[in-house]
């Protein structure tokens, strides 16, 4: 097939992704940095010398194991756009003979205030600034000592309310305080209010490496983001743990049923109820407690959202894929086109699903033919 689609007289086809890779470049959609080594044709280094500065700005946000030298260089970039990547992660870092340097450009001020360890006076110098994101950035920075952390309790922005509440420095009364307003703004249809709450980059991390002790306190905080980050660790006495899977929260009850010993019930139980988020991997049906012979009896289920997890049963019948496949929700559609089990004329009949995706997942399903893959990419003049 690779080679069917280099020797393909149509240029359109044989250069298709590596087009595909120069546009996300060009619209600064970050890439994988073997993806652009395959699309240019060079080694990395030489592309992050390469003359235009949006490349060199991919490949300083997809190289993260470049040489300190490189990264000197990128530090220093006469593009903005390309001292910015340099520094959105935390490794390779900034040296520090060149974070006053950083601190000072706007390029990069918010990317580098949020990890590095300021004086009294950077942090006044960046809250002068006036610049949103770096504000937030100060705010979220793990490094402040209390006195810093108390200059912003009064602020009015949500963001830093919530960053300060997180903060190792703030006392419980300060905490409950800045996220009480904040919650009183989210429920008054605040926006800034619930991206704070609800989408905020900062957490209280801090508490995964606080002794045992203290992160027990944490069981009765009333804010769902602690017993959460509580949740996160491997350690609890059985008596938390069981708190936990009871919690009214459930990302919380989510969090819990990550650790290697979760009880089958729990977890069964869980994702009966809501499902599972599928952005977050290893799915909870995955887990090897969870019984996989479960699975099969969520076909039956009213919520659509619970009812798609029995299509993780790789031998479920025929029979119930033909049900899913004449579902409503394009979503159910696909699941039944993606199943190893799919009868051949069901097969075909979601080949030409109306919705994309469908037809889509059906025309990559590898128990598809090798005669009706060809015969669709000769329909569609491949």
């Amino acid at each position: 097939m690779r080679r069917r689609i280099a020797d393909h007289p149509d240029p359109a086809i044989g250069d298709a992704h590596a087009d595909f890779v120069r546009t996300m470049v060009e619209c600064g959609v970050p890439m994988g940095i073997e993806g652009l080594v395959e699309a240019y044709g060079r080694p990395p280094a030489e592309l992050a010398a390469a003359s235009d500065p949006k490349l060199r700005a991919a490949v300083a946000e997809a190289w993260r194991d470049r040489p300190m030298a490189l990264q000197l260089a990128l530090l220093t970039d006469p593009a903005p756009e390309v001292r910015a990547a340099a520094t959105k992660a935390q490794h390779p870092g900034v040296p520090p003979e060149y974070r006053e340097r950083c601190l000072a450009d706007p390029a990069v001020q918010a990317n580098v205030a949020r990890r590095l360890p300021l004086t009294p006076d950077q942090f006044d110098r960046l809250l002068t600034t006036g610049d949103e994101a770096v504000l937030h950035a100060v705010a979220g920075n793990p490094y402040l000592t209390a006195d810093l952390v108390a200059q912003l309790e009064d602020s009015e922005d949500p963001a830093v309310r919530v960053a300060v509440a997180y903060s190792r420095h703030a006392t419980a009364e300060t905490r409950d305080r800045l996220l009480a307003l904040v919650e009183a703004e989210d429920a008054a249809g605040g926006e800034d209010a619930a991206l704070a709450l609800h989408w905020s980059p900062h957490e209280p991390g801090r508490l995964r490496d606080a002794p045992l002790a203290e992160r027990l306190t944490y069981l009765d905080c009333p804010h769902a983001v602690f017993r959460r980050v509580l949740a996160a660790g491997r350690d609890l006495p059985d008596e938390a743990w069981q708190r936990l899977d009871d919690d009214p929260d459930v990302s919380v009850r989510r969090a819990a049923a990550r650790r290697p010993d979760t009880p089958s019930q729990v977890l069964l139980r869980l994702v009966r109820d809501h499902g599972e988020v599928f952005h977050v991997r290893p799915l909870l049906v995955d887990h090897p407690n969870f019984p996989r012979q479960a699975l099969r009896g969520f076909a039956d289920g009213p919520d659509p959202r619970v009812r798609v997890l029995a299509l993780e049963d790789p031998g479920l019948p025929v029979s119930e894929l033909r049900r899913f496949a004449a579902c409503e929700e394009s979503f159910l559609r696909a699941g039944a086109a993606r199943q190893p089990n799919v009868a051949s004329d069901l097969l075909e009949q979601l080949l030409v699903d109306p919705e994309p995706k469908v037809a889509d997942d059906a025309a990559a399903n590898p128990v598809l033919s090798l005669a009706r893959r060809d015969r669709v990419l000769t329909e569609a003049g491949l």
